[in-house]
């Protein structure tokens, strides 16, 4: 099994119970760490069991090695080439506490204004096959894989991804192209496999692309080849040709979906696109919610001002209320009298704005009218139709 694939960790764990068996204690040290470094968390601690039970027993023979390290074992070649070792688990042996998202809330989809029907979809698509694996297992059905998100800018679609996440209690693992590129020639590629061997650690796991066109260009309107060896990595990785992408979900995000290459939307890479559209008038209702709250306001109708901000994304309502709100701010320190914001400053802060999207919107028309044979921009098309101004 392991000659047919180097990075089966199953298949290193049974060769490490085998030679614990056989009492040859280094073979099995090794085999046990070849298995750490593929493994998934539950096979992970039954690898984690093994090596307590084999320091326990070499530990008998030799004086307890004192270590700490990061990796969770530490090995000291004695004279007599007994191995002793000392097991630490790093955050305790509750799996509840291993977090791989330093620095990020943890968020689910009720952090999500609207986009219900996104949701749903993505529940389809992506939640139900984390959540359900023995059911998908049972019928074979991989769980993992690529889906696309695009859209225009400002519509959620990192906060999204990091919401799928969240719902599927899955590792997080966001990637900026400063993660990526580097000016060495072939370091960009291994970066990427690097990358990809660390999310494969941490399975369950959700790998964001941010901005993915800006890595995943089409290859045919390439100026130069420096970026080919980059995009090939990309698509091999993606693809899991030299090893699994099984529990191992891949997002990338785009504003310009028809700059990605061809070769990234076929089955078996991002064989699901998915597009967030503006949010509706009832997503936009409770966007203005969240971010007025906690800020002094009178009365604020809602349900009017998403009216009143047709087209606008999240990021255009957000502008919205910061304009009010400075509004208020250059009021109170000129007058010295001090009030709340009001619906009036919200009205009048939306006519000093209009929406970032529509420029997208009719950028993507014409590739909708013209290079849908593929059915990719379907949802687009239904939008569209929706919105006869644009």
């Amino acid at each position: 099994m392991i000659e047919q694939d180097q990075n089966n960790a199953y298949a290193w764990y049974l060769l490490g119970n085998e030679y614990n068996e056989m009492e040859m204690p280094s073979e099995a040290l090794q085999a046990f760490s070849e298995a750490i470094k593929y493994s998934d968390e539950d096979l992970k601690y039954k690898v984690f069991d093994e090596l307590g039970k084999l320091s326990q027993k070499k530990n008998q023979k030799v004086d307890e090695c004192e270590c700490s390290q990061e990796n969770n074992i530490e090995i000291e070649e004695k004279e007599d080439n007994i191995i002793p070792l000392r097991l630490i688990i790093g955050g305790g042996n509750d799996k509840s506490t291993l977090n791989y998202n330093e620095g990020l809330p943890n968020i689910s989809f009720e952090d999500v204004g609207g986009l219900e029907n996104l949701k749903e979809t993505i529940k389809m698509k992506i939640v139900k096959p984390f959540v359900n694996q023995g059911l998908f297992d049972k019928f074979r059905k991989k769980v993992g894989g690529g889906i696309l998100l695009f859209g225009p800018p400002g519509c959620g679609k990192t906060f999204i991804a990091r919401a799928t996440a969240g719902e599927c209690n899955a590792s997080f693992v966001p990637v900026h192209i400063t993660d990526i590129l580097d000016p060495y020639l072939g370091v960009s590629a291994q970066n990427i496999k690097d990358i990809f061997s660390n999310a494969r650690t941490k399975k369950p796991c959700i790998l964001f692309f941010d901005e993915i066109d800006t890595i995943g260009y089409n290859r045919s309107r390439l100026s130069g080849e420096h970026m080919r060896p980059i995009i090939d990595q990309l698509l091999s990785e993606i693809e899991g040709i030299d090893s699994s992408t099984d529990k191992l979900l891949i997002i990338g995000a785009t504003n310009m979906p028809w700059d990605v290459d061809t070769a990234f939307k076929r089955p078996g890479r991002f064989d699901k696109t998915i597009f967030v559209s503006p949010p509706d008038q009832g997503a936009r209702a409770l966007i203005f919610k969240l971010k007025l709250k906690d800020r002094p306001t009178d009365i604020i109708d809602y349900n009017m001002l998403a009216k009143n901000t047709e087209l606008y994304s999240g990021a255009d309502i957000e502008n919205v209320v910061e304009v009010a709100t400075e509004n208020v701010i250059t009021e109170i320190l000129s007058s010295g009298v001090e009030r709340l914001i009001t619906m009036n400053d919200l009205v009048e802060a939306i006519k000093c704005t209009k929406p970032s999207t529509i420029e997208w919107l009719r950028t993507i028309k014409n590739y909708v009218k013209y290079s849908n044979q593929a059915g990719v921009y379907d949802e687009v098309e239904k939008f569209l139709a929706s919105h006869k101004g644009i």
